[in-house]
């Protein structure tokens, strides 16, 4: 009999899923339910979603009561500082996830109703919570470590936690196999370039940075979110402006990024409105192409010496202007991009960069599901 997970993503108005046999990597369906709770949609909440999303995978031909299913894995935005390995889930669990849920609040509790429900509905097999944040868990203390009052930070647990941990983790991996060289030995920066964005400097499979830190707003410029900020616009804003600090939170995590500057979030639009001549997307792509290359910069300092740079995600993966743009003129540094290689398209791993070019630049398409998939096997065997 195969041995399948089923890896579920659960948002505040979404529920992904994907039927996966984690030893070949073969998906064997996937699908999406979308605008959960809203009205227009019949969808009243995960646990309807959950329904249509087995009855998505019904009409495909799959029953999951007898498709050999082995887990469900549950991708989790925030482990904080108590869930670093994947685990599986029980009652316990959920209450220490419930507390964790004080650091994501827009992120976690969404995933735990996705959770409860799907333990009602598959009782028969165990639930494997994987996090986003565990990559990134033994960060070097002077990474991980906010220069803030240290017993404020140390009782409310406010340290560096990144995100994206599963996707910067499989792609250095593959851009090891890619390259023929053991993962523990190669020095990588990964660049997880979406709607949400975010950054890792890894030496010797050991994550030594990364961009995103107590929450997924830190570091890069994203689709909606602001990235790095002076913390002081937060109390400037709330004193001058009289903004509720819950109206600044939201602002910048849903009105800031591209969308704020440009009113488009859509690297594909944004390029054809810079085409006609909006200058408000062009500042909008510059601003970003600027902080993207400020984070290359500092890591290839951390590392000292680099061997790799893998793009990878929505944007990283597809869009060669930024690819470029984000390393052009670094010649000096050992990065040649080779024009012709980088705008031909490809669906699995390849190389951008020339043959002389002293690190490597690669597109490795990410594959979340699939390592969340894997770590749930290696959990509930151990």
């Amino acid at each position: 009999m195969f041995r399948r997970v089923l890896v579920l993503n659960s948002g505040s108005s979404s529920l992904k899923y994907q039927l996966i046999e984690p030893d070949s990597g073969t998906s064997l369906a996937d699908g999406i339910v979308e605008q959960i709770g809203e009205p227009s949609s019949g969808v009243a909440d995960h646990g309807a979603a959950l329904q249509v999303a087995f009855e998505k995978l019904c009409d495909q031909g799959i029953d999951l009561n007898a498709c050999g299913l082995a887990a469900v894995g549950h991708r989790v935005v925030h482990g904080g500082p108590v869930f670093y390995r994947p685990t599986v889930i029980d009652d316990a669990v959920i209450a220490e996830l419930e507390q964790v849920s004080v650091l994501a609040p827009l992120h976690n509790p969404p995933a735990l109703q996705g959770i409860e429900v799907a333990r009602a509905m598959l009782s028969s097999v165990p639930h494997v919570a994987v996090f986003d944040t565990a990559f990134f868990h033994d960060l070097p203390a002077a990474a991980a470590t906010y220069a803030i009052d240290r017993e404020l930070a140390k009782k409310w647990h406010i340290r560096r936690y990144g995100f994206h941990g599963t996707s910067h983790r499989y792609v250095s991996q593959q851009a090891a196999a890619f390259l023929y060289q053991p993962w523990e030995k190669l020095n990588q920066i990964v660049l997880h370039l979406g709607n949400g964005a975010s950054a890792s400097a890894i030496a010797g499979g050991r994550p030594v940075d990364t961009s995103m830190g107590l929450t997924p707003l830190e570091g890069l410029v994203m689709g909606t979110r602001s990235g790095d900020i002076d913390a002081g616009i937060v109390s400037y804003l709330h004193r001058e402006a009289e903004m509720s600090v819950d109206d600044i939170e939201s602002m910048l995590n849903h009105r800031s990024g591209l969308l704020g500057l440009a009113g488009e979030r859509d690297f594909r639009r944004l390029h054809q409105m810079i085409e006609s001549g909006d200058s408000s997307a062009r500042l909008a792509y510059d601003v970003f192409i600027h902080r993207l290359r400020k984070y290359i910069g500092g890591y290839l300092a951390i590392l000292g010496r680099t061997d790799a740079i893998s793009f990878t995600a929505g944007v990283g993966e597809n869009a060669a202007t930024v690819r470029l743009d984000a390393l052009s003129g670094l010649e000096g540094l050992g990065i040649e991009i080779d024009e012709r290689r980088n705008a031909a398209s490809g669906k699995g791993a390849r190389r951008i960069s020339t043959e002389a070019s002293a690190i490597a630049v690669l597109v490795v398409p990410t594959n979340e599901e699939l390592a969340i998939a894997r770590d749930c096997m290696r959990a509930i065997k151990a």
